[in-house]
């Protein structure tokens, strides 16, 4: 069983700096510090934890602050599940980190891949933001089209992966060599409307959507999760361009 802390923000009301380190703690919707850097959890539970010898921030989606009704996929995901990077506001920038997902045991979706991935450019409501995502399961699938849909762009609010699939088959998906339970190096480039993703310090861009369709035009980013996943997240960094 994994054990985590967190570091809390400094007391204001004393003289003195005084840092907590708790064991195993989730955090509902407060702010934290991760990795020196200030976060909220939105309709997810975040804890860093150990794993593999090195402390990394575990996120999984919040089933009480945001429901999951199987009989409703449509409206019950692709949407505000993350961890957001506080006092940040970006147009255009470069994202890098490295994620590994587990899919969890008794998911409330038999169907869970491991959806992992990065939200960019949401807004201070949390009601607009764009998003890119992997299924690490598909990756290795003995089945092509399940290999088609292992990485998943989508913007919120309105233009879902089912309806992206429906209206633009294959232009906000594809595949890529990846797998659960094996640390997958991330990095996404947005400018403009365009974005380019490069996974595991790939020379030329894994996936491009060269028209997103959010709304948002600048924003914070997001360490995303989705139903059934155990999201682990590391080695951050955030770059304005």
């Amino acid at each position: 069983m994994a054990q985590g802390y967190f570091i809390n923000h400094p007391m204001r009301n004393k003289g003195f700096i005084a840092v907590m380190i708790l064991l195993a703690s989730p955090m509902y919707g407060q702010q934290f510090t991760w990795e020196k850097q200030a976060f909220t959890a939105i309709n997810s539970i975040a804890k860093v934890v150990e794993l593999d010898g090195a402390k990394v921030l575990e996120v999984t989606r919040d089933l009480v602050k945001s429901p999951f009704d199987i009989n409703n996929i449509e409206n019950s995901v692709d949407g505000p599940t993350f961890v957001k990077l506080a006092n940040t506001d970006i147009e255009n920038g470069i994202i890098e980190v490295k994620m590994l997902s587990k899919i969890q045991v008794d998911s409330p979706f038999p169907q869970a891949r491991g959806f992992i991935g990065l939200a960019y450019r949401i807004d201070e409501t949390n009601t607009m933001f764009e998003n890119i995502y992997l299924r690490p399961s598909n990756g290795r699938a003995d089945d092509q089209l399940r290999r088609n849909h292992t990485v998943q762009y989508f913007a919120y609010p309105g233009y879902t992966f089912s309806r992206l699939r429906k209206e633009a088959n294959g232009l906000y998906e594809t595949y890529a060599d990846i797998g659960l339970n094996e640390w997958i190096n991330v990095r996404i480039e947005f400018q403009g409307e365009k974005v380019d993703l490069y996974l595991n310090n790939q020379k030329s861009p894994n996936f491009i959507v060269n028209k997103m369709l959010g709304k948002s035009k600048r924003g914070s980013i997001g360490l995303w999760v989705e139903v059934g996943t155990i999201g682990y997240f590391k080695d951050l960094k955030v770059t304005k361009i």
